[in-house]
C-alpha cells in the first residue's frame, strides 16, 4: 500500500503564499503594481550582472551562459504554466522577469558601446 508524502511546512507554506497572493491580486492595480515590482527587480540583476561581468573581463563568457540558461529556464515555466488558468499571476510575473532581465541587458550593452 502506497501512501501520500506528507507536505512539508515549506510546500504549505509556498503554496498558500501564493495562492494568498494570488487573491491579494485580483484587483488589477495591485496585480500591475506586483508586475513593475518584479520588472524593476529584473531590470537591477540584468544591469548588475552586466556590470559585474564588465569589470571582471574573465568571467563574460560564464556570465552571458548564466543569463541565457536562467531566461531559457524561465521560458520553460512559461510553457508549463501557459494553459493553467489558476497560475495566469505566476505567468506574469514570469514574463515580467524576463522582460526585466532583458532591458537590463540591452541598457548595460547600450553603456559598453
Amino acid at each position: 500500500m502506497v501512501s501520500k508524502p506528507q507536505k512539508t511546512k515549506f510546500q504549505i507554506l509556498v503554496i498558500d503564499n501564493f495562492d494568498t497572493l494570488s487573491q491579494w491580486a485580483v484587483n488589477p492595480w495591485r496585480r500591475y503594481s506586483l508586475a513593475l515590482t518584479v520588472i524593476l527587480t529584473g531590470y537591477f540583476f540584468g544591469s548588475s550582472l552586466g556590470m559585474i561581468s564588465a569589470v571582471i573581463e574573465l568571467i563574460d563568457p560564464v556570465g552571458a551562459f548564466l543569463s541565457v540558461l536562467f531566461i531559457e529556464i524561465l521560458i520553460q515555466f512559461r510553457r508549463r504554466f501557459q494553459f493553467n488558468r489558476r497560475r495566469k499571476l505566476l505567468l506574469l510575473l514570469i514574463d515580467s522577469l524576463r522582460l526585466g532581465l532583458l532591458y537590463g541587458f540591452f541598457t548595460e550593452s547600450l553603456k559598453l558601446l
